[in-house]
């Protein structure tokens, strides 16, 4: 048998500590300030330790007490979102994806609804983390997509997203078009994505060039990094893939991309369970993942060589 105090007792601790209030606990579960209460001393004593501080129009948590209510709350919402894949249509299907985040905001996002186009029976559930997801101890999400590298575990299969040009990037205002790159890019203000797996310094050593030594706009998102230099802030030393739409509107333009030498890496990782590779709904969404990376980075090897769609200073964004 599993060891886990009643689940009354649970739920009761857990909508007093969510609600902060004994009443307005009693409320939600239909039961007298006093049976919430009791069976909160109860819980205490199952534990041996205090959950609440109690004052006189009051409670608060104490440090056990927040720890369990943490870890309580994520168990509960993981319950709730089963019980709700249960009720679903016959046909239903909900697909738990673990992913990073500037992936998911920059690339995944804006193709998931091709997606649940193709596929209107399968409903994302999309949560997003800068760690690695251990799908062996995870076992409430189906697949998860990493960056920089995947937790290898036996039971695990991990599929590499192909090769990302990782670029310097900025607006195509900070350009003087009467000088050229090399003289450029020194000067400019260097924007830092403290995640990222290639470093200023691995770029500007790569093309034989002087690192500026002074300070530098940082942020610990790629997508951050990117949203900044279309602001101008600065270059932007990031993936491209993070940078697709911005570099098609010419919202972005790669520095000096037939100047300087090109770093390319393995950034992201798809994972999932290896006895889990015929289900249906994980097998649709890996097979359409692949296909969309393929697809978009062949279609981003033509830009490359033929350049951006760049607008006129004097236009306006779209």
């Amino acid at each position: 048998m599993r060891r886990i105090p009643n689940f009354v007792l649970l739920r009761a601790f857990e909508a007093a500590a969510r609600l902060q209030s004994f009443t307005l606990a009693a409320h939600e579960l239909h039961l007298t300030p006093s049976a919430i209460s009791h069976q909160v001393r109860e819980l205490e004593e199952v534990f041996g330790k205090a959950l609440f501080r109690r004052s006189h129009r009051r409670v608060d948590l104490t440090p056990e007490g927040h720890r369990l209510l943490e870890s309580l709350t994520r168990v509960l919402d993981a319950l709730e979102a089963c019980c709700a894949e249960v009720s679903l249509a016959p046909s239903g299907q909900v697909l738990s994806v673990y992913c990073a985040p500037s992936f998911a905001a920059k690339w995944l996002g804006p193709r998931l609804s091709d997606f649940m186009g193709k596929h209107p029976g399968i409903s994302i559930r999309l949560t997003s983390g800068a760690e690695p997801m251990d799908l062996t101890q995870a076992r409430e999400v189906d697949v998860a997509i990493s960056y920089g590298r995947a937790l290898e575990r036996p039971g695990v299969e991990v599929v590499p997203l192909g090769k990302e040009q990782i670029a310097p990037m900025c607006s195509p205002s900070l350009k003087n078009e009467g000088r050229s790159w090399k003289e450029v890019i020194g000067e400019l203000t260097l924007i830092e994505s403290q995640l990222s797996q290639v470093t200023w310094r691995d770029w500007f050593n790569l093309n034989k060039l002087q690192l500026p030594q002074r300070p530098r706009q940082s942020f610990d998102r790629g997508a951050l990094s990117i949203s900044a230099a279309v602001d101008g802030l600065g270059v932007a030393l990031e993936t491209t893939r993070f940078a697709e739409r911005e570099l098609a509107r010419g919202d972005l333009v790669v520095a000096g991309n037939s100047e300087f030498q090109t770093i390319t890496r393995e950034n992201h990782f798809f994972s999932q369970r290896t006895n889990e590779r015929q289900i249906e709904k994980v097998k649709k969404f890996k097979d359409w993942l692949l296909e969309a990376v393929r697809t978009t980075g062949a279609s981003r090897g033509s830009r490359d060589r033929t350049g951006p769609n760049r607008r006129s200073p004097k236009q306006g964004k779209p």
